[in-house]
């Protein structure tokens, strides 16, 4: 069990700050052990604290992957995240902008995109329609949607908003403030993963596995 969480040092903003002008191999050798200490081992703090009522944490890992492409070696920021159903989970990352609260459907596969629109077009739809919503005015809602109505669905339909959706995703951001050194990060990203809830549940019901259960 890792320590009780005491919030993200000013060093885990810092960090970021100066990985964006020196992303490369030996800058980050030379400074890993700023990341492990000021970045990784806070947040496996706030998730295992938050695992109890939310699941089971997956940190990612710092690099990208290059096996495709030769960009930048490493991820100028640092996630975690908790799956409810294949693409649909629970979000919180630390970067030079600060923190990220976030959750939602964020990585369509198989059959998911034809079964949400199916779900939104029946009864479902007028639930997740109210979901949507109740969530605060300050959050980000992401929908990557189609410039047009989706095949098969009427222009006129009252959820073509929610229809072209290629993907449901709400964000949360705060900027560098003292408090984020503090343990009131987990009781935010705590409130902020509960408001979401609803909308996940929703999406892991409907949405579902990227296999389809039914076939």
């Amino acid at each position: 069990m890792s320590d009780q969480f005491t919030g993200f040092p000013v060093e885990a903003f810092d960090l970021y700050e100066q990985l964006e002008a020196n992303n490369n191999k030996a800058w980050w050798t030379e400074h890993r052990g700023t990341y492990e200490t000021s970045v990784k081992a806070p947040l496996v703090a706030l998730t295992d604290e938050l695992e109890p009522e939310f699941g089971t944490p997956k940190l990612f890992r710092p690099y990208n992957d290059q096996r495709f492409s030769k960009g930048a070696p490493l991820k100028t920021h640092q996630g975690a995240t908790v799956m409810l159903e294949d693409a649909v989970g629970l979000y919180v990352q630390v970067s030079a902008e600060g923190l990220m609260v976030a959750g939602g459907w964020f990585a369509p596969a198989g059959d998911q995109v034809r079964r949400y629109r199916e779900a939104v077009a029946g009864a479902g739809g007028v639930v997740l329609d109210t979901l949507v919503k109740a969530l605060p005015r300050t959050w980000d809602i992401d929908g990557n949607q189609l410039a047009t109505r989706p095949k098969g669905y009427d222009v006129d339909h009252p959820r073509i908003d929610l229809l072209r959706n290629r993907r449901l995703t709400v964000a949360r951001r705060y900027p560098v403030e003292p408090w984020l050194s503090t343990r009131k990060v987990l009781t935010t990203v705590r409130k902020d993963w509960r408001l979401m809830m609803p909308l996940l549940e929703w999406l892991a019901d409907h949405v579902g596995p990227v296999d389809d259960p039914g076939a």
